[in-house]
């Protein structure tokens, strides 16, 4: 199913036990997304408090990212042994009690050691939810209830900076973490209440562990190897840490990843059901959510240099000059949602794809003193442009698979788009810094223009989706 199949359900209404099942869903994304950002702002101060040198630190960030991708192609197989509702709450309540556990970390290692089993635990709070949001609605009504998970999934990457700064204002670096535990409590709370809990009726097939080992440990290094690469790419003047340091991950990640295929190919119950991208539907889905997840969270890193380097803002004013960009995409998630109900993903995110370029462009033409009013403009612009772009693409993606399908497709929809960010990310932060040298704004004016390519590519692959919506269409 790629599309609405029935006029009658196009805009069948969604009962306030749905919607409520949503919002508490949201919530757990919600935090979970939040702690990346908040945390990332504190990085120095963890540094100075715990006497640890900033590259220790830095590990107190790719250590949860790491564990992210660790636990992430788990997922589907835990969701058809457990359930999606119980995989949630377990992963929630984890992720609440490693929060505290990060917070009294007495020492740097023993931070890091938290932060991986706080990243283990957070992986699974994403892709989870949206298996019991797909298993509780159904494909025809899926937009309008993933665009509520969505609003919350791009309003804490905009919100953490700023809070964080707030949070390191008012106490030491332990609030960072601290501040999980109502929030955590209450969606417990919630979840506990409201979240439902059936179990599989048949039992899967026993955990494929090589395959599980192969991706868990090719997607991990390959995002790691990337971010690290565009990262210290820009902060250390663009010697790019080495062979070993960036290189190294990322050959590894991709050959892990090349081994993992292989295996699928031979295996009866694979980890990860590679089988799906058979669907023409479902690869031209996620290959757009791959895309726009490079325009999307690959900018992640690209705009708050914007703001630091090119126009002077310290890390609090960053945080609040990119608040219109997540405000955008959370105000226009809700119609995003109803309009892949009623006319399918695909040409919903060609219009938004349009729209992405169309507010790109901007940012590789205009000076960086541009007015402040121009530049917050352009940026709610943009957010509104890419909760049309990105969101409907993964829409697409679940609204093309089998319920029973579901939790492999969440789970591989995620592991793209993360992906897709990770490369996104390192291929501006590398053009960004070999332009550095020559002149700050003729830098950043390079990197939008690619930014802007990786929009046409994510543009041209919602065609791609389009295309085949209406066929799979055509043949039923």
């Amino acid at each position: 199913m790629t599309a609405p199949t029935a006029p009658g359900t196009r805009d069948a209404p969604i009962s306030w036990p749905v919607w409520r099942l949503a919002l508490v869903i949201a919530f757990g994304a919600f935090m979970s997304q939040l702690d990346t950002s908040v945390v990332n702002v504190g990085l120095d101060t963890i540094a100075t408090d715990l006497r640890a040198g900033l590259d220790d630190a830095q590990w107190v960030a790719n250590a949860y990212l790491i564990a992210l991708g660790l636990s992430l192609p788990a997922c589907g197989w835990l969701v058809r042994r457990y359930g999606a509702g119980p995989v949630w709450l377990a992963s929630l309540a984890g992720f609440t009690l490693t929060s505290g556990l990060c917070a009294l970390a007495g020492d740097i290692g023993w931070l890091v050691a938290f932060r991986v089993t706080q990243g283990l635990t957070a992986g699974l709070l994403l892709p989870a939810g949206q298996t019991v949001l797909g298993q509780a609605v159904g494909a025809h009504r899926l937009g309008r209830v993933m665009a509520t998970l969505g609003i919350a999934v791009t309003l804490a990457p905009a919100l953490g900076p700023a809070l964080g700064g707030v949070l390191l204002h008012l106490g030491p670096w332990p609030w960072l973490f601290l501040v999980n535990l109502p929030l955590g409590a209450l969606a417990l709370y919630l979840g506990v209440r409201h979240v439902p809990r059936d179990r599989p009726a048949v039992r899967p097939a026993s955990l494929d562990w090589p395959g599980l080992l192969l991706v868990a440990a090719g997607v991990p290094l390959l995002i790691y190897g990337l971010s690290a690469w565009g990262a210290r790419g820009v902060f250390s003047g663009g010697s790019g840490g080495g062979f070993g340091g960036t290189l190294g991950p990322v050959a590894a990640g991709a050959l892990a990843l090349a081994a993992f295929a292989r295996h699928t190919r031979r295996t009866t119950h694979p980890v990860l059901d590679l089988r799906l991208f058979a669907n023409p539907a479902y690869a031209a889905a996620t290959a757009t959510a791959a895309l726009t997840g490079a325009a999307m969270f690959g900018a992640t890193l690209l705009f708050p240099l914007y703001f630091q380097l090119g126009r002077g803002a310290g890390v609090t004013g960053t945080g609040l000059a990119l608040i219109p960009l997540g405000l955008g995409t959370a105000l226009l998630l809700p119609v995003s949602g109803r309009l892949v109900d009623r006319f399918g993903g695909g040409i919903v995110s060609v219009y938004g794809g349009l729209a992405a370029v169309a507010t790109t462009v901007p940012f590789a033409l205009l000076r960086m003193d541009m007015n402040p009013a121009v530049v917050e403009g352009l940026l709610l612009l943009r957010g509104m442009a890419l909760a049309l772009a990105v969101t409907p693409a993964g829409i697409a993606a679940y609204q093309a698979v089998a319920p029973e399908q579901l939790a492999d497709a969440t789970t591989q929809v995620n592991i793209l788009q993360r992906l897709g960010g990770a490369l996104g990310g390192t291929v501006f932060a590398v053009v960004l810094t070999a332009r550095l040298p020559l002149g700050v704004e003729g830098a950043f004016h390079a990197a939008f223009w690619w930014l802007t390519a990786a929009s046409v590519l994510g543009l041209a692959g919602a065609v791609w989706l389009t295309a085949a919506q209406r066929r799979a269409r055509s043949e039923t």
